[in-house]
Protein backbone atom coordinates (compact mmCIF):
# COMPACT_ATOMS: atom_id res chain seq x y z
CA UNK A 1 0.00 0.00 0.00
CA UNK A 2 0.98 3.56 -0.53
CA UNK A 3 2.45 5.65 2.26
CA UNK A 4 0.02 8.43 1.26
CA UNK A 5 -2.78 9.44 3.60
CA UNK A 6 -5.79 7.13 3.66
CA UNK A 7 -8.71 8.19 1.50
CA UNK A 8 -10.96 8.57 4.55
CA UNK A 9 -9.29 9.99 7.65
CA UNK A 10 -9.53 7.66 10.65
CA UNK A 11 -11.00 8.83 13.94
CA UNK A 12 -8.46 10.33 16.31
CA UNK A 13 -8.62 10.23 20.11
CA UNK A 14 -10.38 11.11 22.23
CA UNK A 15 -13.10 8.84 20.83
CA UNK A 16 -16.77 9.21 21.67
CA UNK A 17 -17.51 7.03 24.73
CA UNK A 18 -19.61 4.49 22.79
CA UNK A 19 -16.83 4.06 20.19
CA UNK A 20 -14.14 3.80 22.88
CA UNK A 21 -16.18 1.08 24.58
CA UNK A 22 -16.37 -0.88 21.31
CA UNK A 23 -12.63 -0.46 20.66
CA UNK A 24 -11.92 -1.67 24.20
CA UNK A 25 -13.84 -4.89 23.44
CA UNK A 26 -11.73 -5.80 20.40
CA UNK A 27 -8.27 -4.50 21.30
CA UNK A 28 -5.95 -5.82 24.02
CA UNK A 29 -5.51 -3.47 27.00
CA UNK A 30 -3.10 -0.64 26.24
CA UNK A 31 -3.06 -1.32 22.48
CA UNK A 32 -4.48 1.51 20.36
CA UNK A 33 -7.27 0.64 17.94
CA UNK A 34 -6.22 -0.38 14.44
CA UNK A 35 -6.43 2.16 11.62
CA UNK A 36 -8.99 -0.14 9.99
CA UNK A 37 -11.33 0.07 12.98
CA UNK A 38 -10.80 3.82 13.40
CA UNK A 39 -11.54 4.43 9.71
CA UNK A 40 -14.64 2.27 9.40
CA UNK A 41 -15.92 3.72 12.71
CA UNK A 42 -16.26 7.11 11.00
CA UNK A 43 -19.60 5.66 9.86
CA UNK A 44 -21.74 4.17 12.62
CA UNK A 45 -23.61 2.05 10.08
CA UNK A 46 -20.48 0.66 8.40
CA UNK A 47 -18.78 -0.06 11.74
CA UNK A 48 -21.92 -1.73 13.08
CA UNK A 49 -22.06 -3.99 10.04
CA UNK A 50 -18.35 -4.80 10.35
CA UNK A 51 -18.74 -5.73 14.03
CA UNK A 52 -21.96 -7.61 13.31
CA UNK A 53 -20.18 -9.91 10.88
CA UNK A 54 -18.89 -12.01 13.80
CA UNK A 55 -15.38 -12.03 12.38
CA UNK A 56 -13.81 -11.59 15.78
CA UNK A 57 -15.13 -14.79 17.38
CA UNK A 58 -13.23 -18.06 17.12
CA UNK A 59 -15.92 -20.24 15.55
CA UNK A 60 -15.58 -23.99 14.91
CA UNK A 61 -12.17 -23.92 13.19
CA UNK A 62 -8.95 -24.28 15.15
CA UNK A 63 -6.93 -21.09 15.46
CA UNK A 64 -4.43 -22.42 12.92
CA UNK A 65 -7.15 -23.33 10.41
CA UNK A 66 -8.84 -19.97 10.89
CA UNK A 67 -5.59 -18.08 10.37
CA UNK A 68 -4.70 -20.08 7.26
CA UNK A 69 -8.06 -19.09 5.74
CA UNK A 70 -7.69 -15.43 6.73
CA UNK A 71 -4.01 -15.11 5.77
CA UNK A 72 -4.51 -16.81 2.41
CA UNK A 73 -7.61 -14.74 1.61
CA UNK A 74 -5.79 -11.51 2.45
CA UNK A 75 -2.73 -12.57 0.44
CA UNK A 76 -4.84 -13.44 -2.61
CA UNK A 77 -6.44 -10.00 -2.35
CA UNK A 78 -2.99 -8.37 -1.99
CA UNK A 79 -4.10 -6.93 1.35
CA UNK A 80 -0.79 -6.52 3.12
CA UNK A 81 -2.42 -4.44 5.86
CA UNK A 82 -4.73 -7.16 7.23
CA UNK A 83 -2.35 -10.02 6.42
CA UNK A 84 0.36 -8.22 8.39
CA UNK A 85 -1.87 -7.59 11.39
CA UNK A 86 -2.88 -11.25 11.52
CA UNK A 87 0.65 -12.58 11.10
CA UNK A 88 1.93 -10.28 13.86
CA UNK A 89 -0.80 -11.21 16.32
CA UNK A 90 -1.54 -14.84 15.48
CA UNK A 91 1.50 -16.53 13.90
CA UNK A 92 2.86 -17.77 17.22
CA UNK A 93 -0.45 -18.68 18.93
CA UNK A 94 -1.61 -20.47 15.75
CA UNK A 95 1.74 -22.29 15.53
CA UNK A 96 2.33 -21.21 11.92
CA UNK A 97 5.94 -21.72 10.88
CA UNK A 98 7.88 -19.08 8.97
CA UNK A 99 7.70 -21.40 5.94
CA UNK A 100 3.91 -21.60 6.22
CA UNK A 101 3.56 -17.84 6.61
CA UNK A 102 5.66 -17.36 3.49
CA UNK A 103 3.58 -19.97 1.65
CA UNK A 104 0.32 -18.11 2.36
CA UNK A 105 1.64 -15.40 0.04
CA UNK A 106 4.07 -17.08 -2.34
CA UNK A 107 3.22 -20.79 -2.76
CA UNK A 108 0.39 -22.95 -4.01
CA UNK A 109 -1.83 -25.22 -1.99
CA UNK A 110 0.55 -28.07 -2.77
CA UNK A 111 3.50 -26.51 -0.90
CA UNK A 112 5.25 -29.22 1.14
CA UNK A 113 4.81 -27.33 4.42
CA UNK A 114 1.09 -28.12 4.55
CA UNK A 115 -0.63 -31.24 5.85
CA UNK A 116 -3.16 -33.02 3.65
CA UNK A 117 -6.03 -31.26 5.44
CA UNK A 118 -4.32 -27.86 5.15
CA UNK A 119 -3.70 -28.47 1.44
CA UNK A 120 -7.44 -29.09 0.94
CA UNK A 121 -8.20 -25.97 2.99
CA UNK A 122 -5.91 -23.72 0.96
CA UNK A 123 -7.16 -25.17 -2.34
CA UNK A 124 -10.71 -24.40 -1.18
CA UNK A 125 -9.79 -20.80 -0.31
CA UNK A 126 -8.06 -20.40 -3.67
CA UNK A 127 -11.08 -21.77 -5.56
CA UNK A 128 -13.51 -19.48 -3.75
CA UNK A 129 -11.28 -16.52 -4.50
CA UNK A 130 -10.83 -17.30 -8.19
CA UNK A 131 -14.16 -18.93 -9.10
CA UNK A 132 -16.57 -18.31 -6.17
CA UNK A 133 -17.31 -22.05 -6.09
CA UNK A 134 -15.76 -25.49 -5.68
CA UNK A 135 -15.62 -28.41 -8.05
CA UNK A 136 -16.99 -31.70 -6.76
CA UNK A 137 -13.40 -32.91 -6.28
CA UNK A 138 -12.44 -29.80 -4.29
CA UNK A 139 -15.49 -30.17 -2.07
CA UNK A 140 -14.80 -33.89 -1.53
CA UNK A 141 -11.20 -33.12 -0.53
CA UNK A 142 -12.43 -30.50 1.93
CA UNK A 143 -15.23 -32.72 3.26
CA UNK A 144 -12.69 -35.49 3.98
CA UNK A 145 -11.21 -33.26 6.71
CA UNK A 146 -13.88 -30.75 7.76
CA UNK A 147 -17.48 -31.09 8.94
CA UNK A 148 -20.36 -28.96 7.71
CA UNK A 149 -19.99 -26.33 10.46
CA UNK A 150 -16.33 -25.84 9.55
CA UNK A 151 -17.08 -25.72 5.82
CA UNK A 152 -19.69 -23.01 6.34
CA UNK A 153 -17.22 -21.09 8.53
CA UNK A 154 -14.58 -21.31 5.78
CA UNK A 155 -16.99 -19.78 3.26
CA UNK A 156 -17.96 -16.98 5.68
CA UNK A 157 -14.36 -16.19 6.60
CA UNK A 158 -13.33 -16.00 2.94
CA UNK A 159 -16.16 -13.60 2.18
CA UNK A 160 -15.62 -11.51 5.30
CA UNK A 161 -11.90 -11.11 4.77
CA UNK A 162 -12.37 -10.32 1.11
CA UNK A 163 -14.57 -7.47 2.31
CA UNK A 164 -11.93 -6.44 4.88
CA UNK A 165 -9.39 -6.47 2.04
CA UNK A 166 -11.65 -4.19 0.03
CA UNK A 167 -11.80 -1.72 2.93
CA UNK A 168 -8.04 -1.72 3.47
CA UNK A 169 -7.01 -1.59 -0.17
CA UNK A 170 -9.68 0.76 -1.52
CA UNK A 171 -9.17 3.25 1.32
CA UNK A 172 -5.37 2.98 1.05
CA UNK A 173 -4.97 2.36 4.76
CA UNK A 174 -1.38 2.83 5.88
CA UNK A 175 0.27 -0.35 7.14
CA UNK A 176 0.30 -0.73 10.91
CA UNK A 177 3.83 0.09 12.14
CA UNK A 178 4.12 -3.24 13.94
CA UNK A 179 2.40 -5.30 11.24
CA UNK A 180 4.32 -7.94 9.31
CA UNK A 181 5.15 -7.26 5.66
CA UNK A 182 4.63 -9.57 2.69
CA UNK A 183 7.67 -11.77 2.06
CA UNK A 184 9.72 -11.09 -1.04
CA UNK A 185 9.71 -13.71 -3.79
Amino acid sequence: MSSAAPRIAPLEPPYPPEIQEQFDKVMPPGVPPLVLFRTVATSARAYGKLRGGSMLDRGPLSLKEREIVIDRTCALNRCEYEWGVHITIFQAPAKLTDEQVRATVLAGADAPCWSEAETALIAAVDALHHRATWTDAEFAALKAHYDNDKILEIIQLCGAYRTISYFCNALKLPLEPTGARFPKA
